[in-house]
Order: C-alpha cells, then sequence, then structure tokens
C-alpha cells in the first residue's frame, strides 16, 4: 500500500513539474493585452491607438484594449506605468509630451530613459491652429496682426502644462514676437467648447481629431505646422508661409512598456506594431489624416527618446518656460 502510496505522489508531482514547464513556456501572450492612452478619448492619440491596437490584435492573437487616463498633462499615466508589472501585458501609448513632461516638470516622478523602453513609434505629424467660428480673423496674418495689437489680450488652449499643445503654442508666441495667453485643460477635447464658444482664442489640433469640427464649420483653420502645405489641406497655409519662417511643430507617436520587459517580448510586440503599422487600412486612414506611419525598430526608437529629452531641454530653457 505505501509502495502504491508513493508512486502516486510521484506520478503527481512529475504531472504538476510538466504543466509547470509547459505552463512557463506558454508563448506570449496568453491573454488580453491593455494600452493605457495619456490624453482623453476622442484626441488624436487616442483615435490613432485605438485604430492600431485593433490590427495589433490580430496579429498577436488576443485582444488589445485601449483605457484612456488623464490627468496632470498625462503625468498621471506616466507615473502609474511604473507600478505595472514589466510583462508586456500594460503598455503605454503617449506623444512628445512624455519626453516634455520629464524636462518641465519640477517632480516628473519618472526618467524616460530608466523606467521605460520603446516598444516603436506609429505616427508623425503636424498640428493644425484652429479657432472658434466667430473669430474675426480671416486668416493666421489677421490672427497674428491683432495679437500684436492686443498683447496679453489672444489666449490658447492647451491639453495641459507641459503638453504637446502647450508647447506648439509656447513656441508659436516665441517666434512670431507675441504675448499670448495659455490656458491649460485635461487634454485638448476638454479645450473645444471654450474654442468653439470663443471664449479661448485659439488652439492646436490635430487634423484627424479637428476634422468633423472643422468639416461642420464649428472650428476654422488657418494654420499648419508643417514646412509644406498639407494634401488634406491644400487651402490652409503654413507659419512660414504667413511670415513665421522659424517655426514648425510635428507631434509623434508611440509605444512604450516598463523597464525590464523581457527583451523577447520586446521584440514580438514591436513586430505586432510594424504588421498593424503595414496593413493597407492602417495606411490609407493615416494619409487621410495627415500623418505618416513610422517604422522603426525599438533600439533605435530608445535612442530616438534619448536625443528627445536632450533637444527638449535646451528648447524649454531656450523658451523661458518655468517648471511647474
Amino acid at each position: 500500500m505505501k509502495t502504491l502510496f508513493r508512486r502516486a505522489l510521484m506520478t503527481a508531482a512529475i504531472a504538476l513539474a510538466g504543466a509547470s514547464v509547459a505552463q512557463a513556456a506558454d508563448p506570449f501572450p496568453t491573454k488580453p493585452v491593455r494600452v493605457i492612452v495619456t490624453s482623453a478619448a476622442g484626441g488624436l492619440l487616442d483615435i490613432t491607438t485605438r485604430l492600431v491596437a485593433r490590427h495589433m490584435g490580430d496579429k498577436l492573437g488576443q485582444q488589445v484594449v485601449v483605457e484612456n487616463r488623464v490627468g496632470a498633462g498625462g503625468l498621471v499615466a506616466i507615473r502609474g506605468m511604473k507600478t505595472v508589472p514589466a510583462d508586456g501585458y500594460t503598455l503605454m501609448a503617449a506623444v512628445n509630451t512624455v519626453a516634455i513632461q520629464q524636462v518641465s516638470s519640477l517632480d516628473p516622478g519618472y526618467d524616460l530613459a530608466k523606467d521605460f523602453v520603446g516598444i516603436g513609434p506609429m505616427t508623425y505629424s503636424p498640428f493644425v491652429l484652429v479657432t472658434g467660428p466667430d473669430q474675426p480673423d480671416k486668416n493666421l496674418a489677421d490672427m497674428i496682426k491683432r495679437a500684436k495689437a492686443n498683447p496679453g489680450k489672444l489666449s490658447y488652449g492647451s491639453a495641459g502644462t507641459g503638453s504637446t499643445t502647450h508647447l506648439a503654442g509656447a513656441m508659436f508666441a516665441r517666434a512670431a514676437g507675441l504675448n499670448l495667453l495659455h490656458v491649460p485643460y485635461k487634454g485638448n477635447a476638454a479645450a473645444w467648447p471654450d474654442v468653439v464658444s470663443g471664449r479661448v482664442g485659439m488652439i492646436f489640433e490635430g487634423y484627424a481629431s479637428g476634422l468633423s469640427m472643422m468639416r461642420d464649420g464649428r472650428l476654422k483653420a488657418i494654420g499648419v505646422t508643417s514646412p509644406k502645405r498639407m494634401d488634406v489641406l491644400p487651402e490652409v497655409p503654413t507659419f512660414i508661409e504667413t511670415g513665421v519662417p522659424d517655426y514648425t511643430f510635428n507631434l509623434w507617436i508611440g509605444l512604450l512598456a516598463p523597464a525590464g520587459t523581457p527583451r523577447d517580448v520586446v521584440q514580438k510586440l514591436s513586430e505586432a506594431l510594424h504588421a498593424a503599422l503595414n496593413t493597407p487600412e492602417v495606411k490609407d486612414r493615416f494619409r487621410e489624416q495627415g500623418s505618416e506611419v513610422v517604422l522603426m525598430s525599438s533600439d533605435k526608437f530608445n535612442q530616438f527618446l534619448k536625443d528627445e529629452v536632450t533637444g527638449l531641454t535646451k528648447l524649454i530653457s531656450d523658451l523661458g518656460l518655468p517648471k511647474q
């Protein structure tokens, strides 16, 4: 009886060991992947991430779920990522803000190079400067002229202090020699009602996220931040041709994971991202939205992020923006 009992225990132990090995060898992913978006729903970052996430899910064989987490110009989401397991199941979709906040905040609470690893960029696109339909300016030149005649009275909204739209506005004001009032919100979408009504003078917006309001006349496009006119907005001039020769601004959108995420998991996520970006639907949608697909390896994206922090440190110092 003891011999039979001993054999049964050995058989059970072997079975459990085999199950553990099989479980450890299960290929990533074995459950849905979550992507935290650092802005409100409806904005360019949100729209872009949801499209890419759906196609990444097709490649990974698991659903990729998008979750919006707003607050403090993206810092709530960015800091929160430091507490999640570095297993590849929680990612973050972010824009230039993730680098801007590190160098513009008194206490950002993270170090981009130490706390994150890049999966890869998604898109690269300019902003459109939009105003409400009842603003008196017919074009960008008129607005600049009015702002110079009324220093400190014209306002621009942003997605929050230290956000890309804040930096775009501050850079524009400096390049054009204007004194503009900055009005921060919890995401660009939160500012739209005040811009449409005229309570806030203008805002820098992504073409894709502002398109429906531009089409129905709630917002009026008066300038684009690209070096040349956008194919999707051929009638809207650039800042360069309107007399602000040193001003361009581009927004990048990318995916990051917590530092320590296994190299093979990062590689698999990067491959899924590239597969998504190479689908005809994604390429066509981005083209229609005035964005360009960007394909970059994880290693190159990590170097890009380091260079971005270095460049922004100098830029924010040159702009004289106080740390918040």
